[in-house]
């Protein structure tokens, strides 16, 4: 403490300046108009930057929090797209448009739900890919169902635990997904078999139909995992092969698997019923 009063005795010739320093521009400010406006300004623009500052560190730290309601929020809007463009198919279509039709319709549309959920894993350069999910069996997910994100499909749910989920990455070397060109709805089905995670094949489309470097690829709808008419991606090359009747189609997939943060988990609700009459009748779906 002696040493502190020593230090304060040794400098007290500024600190008496620094005080009338102070004096002498409160007084200049406090009794000059233009001083005084000069000075507020100066001290809000300063303040201003300070609190600026403060609010942009805050919303940084809360940034996890705003991701997980707006996934949250787009789950809702995108549930409610998938409705509009099935009702807009059926449509297109021609079907009866009685308010009976109409209402079966909107159930049909609504069996589609949809989950957020982060992607905490991922893997791009293997044979056989897969992500995990930070969901799982406590948040109604449940083995089967198909991942998507705002670009396209992803994948489908593999396993789950009560908080999380694996998932077949579409980047596997058994993923097959049912699939129609969008332009002239000609059916075939997306194989990851190219090695490259931006580009897969495909396959079945017959020589009989045209396609063109540029043409959509989307979901069909036939397998329920996917509502109908979501991304898959688009044809970069398009090959005749001799001794085939099939295209050798290149397709650049929309979703950019090296940088996948959230998803979405699609459930059909329906799907489960479609299961047990498909396997009760013999049939197996054309899936993954």
């Amino acid at each position: 403490m002696r040493k502190l009063f020593q230090f304060i005795f040794r400098i007290r010739a500024f600190l008496v300046f620094v005080l009338f320093e102070v004096l002498s521009l409160y007084l200049l400010y406090r009794s000059n108009t233009y001083h005084n406006a000069a000075f507020y300004q100066s001290s809000n623009y300063y303040v201003g930057k300070v609190l600026e500052f403060q609010s942009e560190v805050t919303e940084y730290f809360q940034l996890r929090e705003q991701n997980q309601s707006l996934a949250a929020e787009n789950a809702l809007l995108r549930a409610q797209l998938t409705q509009k463009q099935e009702l807009a198919l059926n449509d297109s279509i021609g079907v009866v448009k009685d308010s009976t039709f109409a209402a079966a319709d909107s159930v049909a549309a609504a069996l589609y739900t949809f989950r957020p959920a982060r992607v905490i894993n991922n893997s791009v350069r293997r044979l056989n890919n897969y992500l995990t999910l930070n969901i799982g069996s406590e948040a109604g997910v449940q083995a089967g169902m198909g991942v998507l994100t705002s670009r396209g499909v992803v994948g489908r749910v593999k396993a789950v635990s009560k908080h999380y989920a694996t998932v077949t990455s579409l980047l596997h070397s058994q993923t097959l997904i049912s699939v129609k060109l969008k332009r002239n709805q000609s059916f075939g089905s997306i194989k990851w078999d190219t090695g490259n995670p931006e580009l897969a094949t495909l396959h079945y489309i017959p020589l009989s139909e045209k396609v063109f470097k540029g043409d959509t690829v989307v979901t069909s709808g036939f397998n329920a995992i996917y509502p109908q008419g979501i991304m898959i991606g688009r044809v970069v090359s398009v090959q005749k092969e001799l001794d085939k009747s099939f295209y050798t189609i290149r397709v650049r997939l929309a979703v950019d698997f090296e940088k996948l943060s959230y998803v979405y988990v699609v459930q059909n609700k329906g799907q489960a019923e479609l299961d047990t009459l498909q396997i009760q009748s013999g049939i197996k779906a054309e899936d993954e």
